[in-house]
């Protein structure tokens, strides 16, 4: 995919740009490529995309959720609606039109990799923790039970083993994400991260995986307000 993560010429923009002419960089990078994905997808199988990506296919419509709510590919338009039969965003639309091209069946994983991990990852981490976990970190740091219940409205469930407050959440059928807090103290500053199951490369490229991250991210701390 053309994109910021095809810049290979060693020069680290990251640290020059703010997060968000970051996260338009990976939006427009995504976006670019939307009609050549579509055109991909029309010449595949979509019973067999269902299959890979968890999602039904019945008289020309696929189902899945996305973020908990109802979406409907429609076939082969590629056309995406939500429950009430309105078109849903752009951006919205071109999360799941690359997941549904990304999906390959892959099992999921059950073991969980940070952001550095992920193909390409490693070179924009920083990035990526400055407006995920430093976000959440900053925001329920020192009110962690806020964190809880922000989590759990979000439809998040709880990972007793991860950190001293981890909830997974799944924004679409086979991509899995986890939100992690350590509470700060007199001694240590609060500290949080984004974490993907180790499958999630299957199921979506690494920009989208970032965007997904950062809307976790956000939907936590819009849930606070």
């Amino acid at each position: 995919m053309a994109g910021l993560l095809d810049q290979s010429d060693g020069n680290d923009r990251v640290k020059t740009g703010s997060p968000e002419r970051t996260t338009r960089t990976w939006e427009e990078s995504m976006l670019n490529a939307l009609d050549r994905l579509r055109e991909d997808l029309r010449e595949k199988d979509p019973r067999i995309i269902a299959t890979h990506c968890g999602a039904t296919f019945k008289e020309n419509q696929m189902s899945l959720t996305y973020w908990g709510e109802g979406r409907s590919i429609h076939w082969p338009e590629l056309e995406i609606t939500n429950a009430h039969g309105d078109p849903i965003s752009t951006f919205d639309a071109a999360m799941i039109i690359y997941y549904l091209h990304s999906s390959d069946g892959t099992p999921m994983a059950d073991r969980w990799i940070g952001f550095r991990e992920l193909p390409s990852g490693a070179f924009y981490n920083q990035a990526f923790q400055g407006y995920s976990g430093n976000r959440l970190a900053k925001t329920f740091g020192e009110i962690p039970d806020k964190f809880v219940e922000a989590a759990q409205a979000l439809g998040g469930w709880k990972l007793p083993v991860l950190a001293d407050y981890a909830y997974a959440f799944q924004p679409l059928p086979r991509i899995r994400l986890a939100a992690t807090l350590w509470p700060g103290d007199e001694d240590f500053p609060a500290k949080a991260s984004i974490l993907f199951d180790a499958s999630a490369s299957h199921y979506m490229v690494t920009d989208g995986l970032a965007l997904l991250g950062s809307g976790l991210t956000g939907r936590l701390i819009k849930k606070l307000i």
